[in-house]
């Protein structure tokens, strides 16, 4: 997909100025103000999508990213204007991320384990997101520096550790046998050495480690099943998404991971199918730029450990690995596994997690002869939680992030509907040639028919099944376009509009 196409869908879909609402479609093409635009029926997260990128304004033909946006432009009040102009940089460094890409393909293939699944991110870096189009723009990072760090390039590089005095340092949990002291890095007795990613700061070289999907987390190379999460001086998926770490995140992900164990602990349809990554121990100087994640993962070293936003990409292959070649089997079980627990986790615990395509990777290895499927869960700080619904006792006072506590059902099912739906289910089903789409209504409604009659079940089934309307996420507005005294984003990850197209109900094919 080029840049333009995916600029002018994301522009039509969060509706900037009007262009949908307000707009008049004839004979397929849209008009609106002094533009003309071809677009074709969608219907997954807009009713229209662009037939051709290309934008007809005054009599000119535009069909060059950067001649659409000046034109855009024009219709920007003056006090967003800074916003839009850090929506062009983001699309040209998106651009130019996508260039670098293209001269510099990934060398040697995906292999298992956690080690070889390395591959697989790097095939994940390639693809970009779903539904944000400058997703591969990384703000601030030189070229040179993403060839060197970034995880399409799929590169080892050697962290560097600072002292930072043990009265400024939180830490929790335990670290690994190998983690330095001051002495190996020759540091004073009073300090807490801290790992530093090379783009933050310096300090001495120690332990070599290779990026991840996420960029900031990196893996040891001597000690695969542990990544280090740190944070960058860098924005992604939009100006206001820093990509440094708040040391209450920390905190927060540490809590929600306790809370899910509990879960699958009282759940034993999915203790041994759905796995969680050890996101207990860390530490922080309470400072966005100093703070570290130890993320530990089962052993996986017979298994492939696929991001979900790769398995498009290598679709075809593990098809023909775990399922004598069937696509729309493999799908199948994913995604009954998938639905059954987000759904299990709404309906009886009152929880929707922020789990996207970044953050849960399918897990398939055979086991005496026959294939298994599983889910590997990390980064679960950003969840939804009805307190009131959890049948036990959790630490949910530890939270810092107190918008994750909410009082009633509906914000779990925009979260369920935005993330679960959109992204983990419908992109990848929309996105494999040759898969029936109503694959995934089909398993929702079986998914939730396996739970008991209520008023949540009720209010699930009406805000997604039989809805007119499903919530989709306004990730440029929020993000960039606008500021969130603008915009009147709480949050600008779960910025909805309420406006997106509904592909599960019997009226979709």
């Amino acid at each position: 997909m080029t840049l333009l196409r995916a600029v002018l869908d994301t522009l039509l879909r969060e509706d900037f100025h009007g262009i949908r609402s307000r707009g008049s479609v004839v004979d397929g093409v849209l008009r609106f103000r002094n533009v003309s635009i071809p677009v074709r029926p969608d219907g997954f997260l807009c009713d229209i999508a662009v037939a051709e990128p290309m934008v007809e304004c005054r009599g000119r033909m535009l069909t060059e990213l950067e001649s659409v946006l000046a034109a855009f432009r024009e219709w920007v009040k003056p006090e967003d204007v800074g916003g839009f102009d850090a929506f062009v940089t983001e699309c040209r460094e998106a651009q130019a991320a996508k260039d670098l890409q293209q001269a510099h393909p990934i060398a040697g293939r995906p292999a298992r384990g956690m080690a070889g699944g390395l591959g697989y991110d790097a095939l994940a870096a390639r693809v970009g997101h779903p539904v944000y189009p400058t997703g591969l723009a990384r703000h601030g990072i030189s070229p040179a520096d993403q060839l060197r760090y970034a995880p399409e390039y799929h590169q080892t590089f050697t962290l560097r550790w600072t002292g930072i005095p043990a009265a400024k340092v939180t830490c929790a949990g335990t670290l690994p046998d190998w983690w330095p002291i001051a002495d190996d890095l020759g540091m004073a007795d009073d300090v807490v050495p801290f790992p530093v990613h090379p783009l933050t700061g310096h300090g001495t070289d120690w332990l070599t480690v290779a990026p991840t999907l996420s960029m900031r987390t990196v893996a040891v190379l001597a000690d695969p099943g542990t990544h280090i999460k740190l944070p960058l001086p860098t924005s992604t998926l939009g100006l206001r998404n820093r990509r440094t770490i708040k040391p209450g995140t920390l905190v927060d992900g540490a809590v929600v991971g306790r809370l899910l164990a509990a879960v699958l602990a009282r759940e034993p349809q999915f203790a041994d199918r759905v796995l969680l990554a050890d996101e207990q121990s860390y530490g922080h100087a309470n400072d966005e730029l100093l703070t570290f994640l130890v993320r530990r993962y089962p052993a996986l070293d017979s298994a492939d450990v696929v991001p979900l936003a790769a398995l498009c990409s290598v679709l075809d292959e593990l098809a023909d690995r775990y399922f004598d070649g069937d696509r729309a089997a493999l799908l199948t079980e994913y995604l009954v596994l998938l639905l059954d627990f987000q759904v299990t986790l709404l309906l009886r615990y009152g929880i929707a997690l922020e789990s996207h395509q970044q953050n849960i990777s399918l897990v398939l290895d055979r086991v005496a002869g026959r294939t298994r499927i599983r889910l590997l869960l990390k980064d679960n700080d950003g969840p939804r939680v009805r307190a009131d619904r959890l049948p036990f006792d959790c630490d949910l006072a530890l939270l810092d992030d107190r918008r994750i506590i909410v009082h009633d059902t509906e914000p779990l099912i925009d979260v369920f509907t935005t993330i679960t739906l959109h992204l983990c289910a419908a992109a990848i089903v929309f996105g494999a040639n040759g898969i029936d789409r109503r694959l995934v209504r089909d398993l929702l409604a079986a998914s939730i028919e396996r739970h008991p009659d209520s008023a949540d079940r009720r209010l699930l089934v009406a805000n997604t099944l039989a809805a007119d309307r499903l919530p989709v996420k306004a990730m440029v507005t929020a993000g960039t376009l606008l500021t969130k005294q603008r915009s009147g984003a709480a949050d600008i990850n779960k910025f909805y509009l309420r406006s997106g197209p509904n592909y599960l109900t019997n009226r979709s094919t």
